[in-house]
């Protein structure tokens, strides 16, 4: 998007509707466990959506989890530490994504820095974040209360869940009832002809086509049908999943079925019982041509 950060008014709308998607999730007592910038995508019309979630587990009522999963930088410090935990890491998160939508880059971790993962945990646990000048009060506020170490002490933790952050005041103009029916307009619209990533290669990670270059001519042509196509990797996972393995049965003999076989005429259709039953009353009537005539043959 050329500058690092997103404007702030632009970061508390996001930041709002994965709030409600947490709020959802954690109703149905499941816990993400892997908030990240990575997993957070636009629909067409610029809502949010929290994809993958390959490490969400649901939790019993009245009991907690520990195991340390997770992304490095994003991971909450009862995690890092394997302590038992429920559905604070999810809050730990959002600050995480809220720093780093403001700020352009991870609150412990600068941009394009190579350093170990121990220090990075290390510094999850035991530095505090740091703010520049492009946080508002309010912005910094939620941020230190959603990173507070002591999970005891976080934003979202107190008892009320997403209730308390949604009555933070960074949310003052947000009107969350409007929010959840989708009537309020999103801060930006993606094109749907765009791909949007930050290098040309990040395409490489969706694609095992190599080598292949679309001209203006190709993009619309291609754009006047749908060809069906699927992607070898998805044709690889119906295979594995047997999706059509019901329609492709075989008969004892190796042959197709009759209804798989296109050289096969078509049985005709079985009459039903009321076929034959109005059938028969069709006939009887017409075996009378005129009341003053009298029967005529059939």
């Amino acid at each position: 998007m050329g500058n690092s950060g997103f404007d702030e008014q632009r970061a508390i709308f996001y930041a709002a509707e994965i709030c409600c998607g947490l709020e959802d999730l954690h109703r149905e007592r499941i816990v993400y466990r892997d908030l990240k910038p990575e997993n957070i995508l636009l629909d067409d019309r610029g809502h949010i959506r929290i994809s993958d979630l390959g490490l969400a587990v649901q939790i019993p009522e009245g009991e907690t989890i520990r195991g340390r999963v997770g992304t490095v930088g994003y991971m909450a410090p009862e995690v890092i530490q394997n302590e038992s935990y429920t559905f604070s890491l999810d809050w730990w998160g959002l600050g995480c994504l809220i720093f780093e939508m403001i700020q352009g880059q991870s609150p412990f971790r600068r941009r394009k820095e190579r350093v170990k993962r121990e220090e990075v945990d290390r510094r999850v646990r035991e530095d505090q974040e740091e703010y520049s000048d492009k946080f508002s009060e309010e912005a910094k506020d939620i941020c230190r209360m959603l990173l507070a170490k002591d999970p005891k002490l976080r934003l979202g933790c107190q008892g009320r869940g997403a209730a308390e952050v949604k009555q933070h005041r960074i949310f003052k103009n947000i009107n969350f009832k409007r929010l959840e029916a989708n009537m309020l307009d999103p801060p930006f619209i993606p094109d749907p002809r765009a791909v949007y990533c930050k290098d040309v290669l990040d395409i490489e990670q969706f694609s095992t086509v190599k080598g292949v270059n679309l001209d203006p001519t190709d993009d619309d042509f291609y754009h006047k049908f749908v060809t069906g196509s699927v992607s070898i990797p998805w044709q690889n996972e119906m295979i594995e999943m047997e999706c059509f393995k019901e329609i492709n049965v075989y008969e004892t003999d190796g042959a197709l079925c009759s209804d798989l076989d296109v050289n096969r005429p078509n049985p005709p259709p079985k009459r039903g019982f009321f076929y034959r039953l109005f059938r028969r009353e069709v006939c009887f009537k017409s075996g009378y041509s005129d009341e003053e005539e009298g029967p005529s043959r059939i």
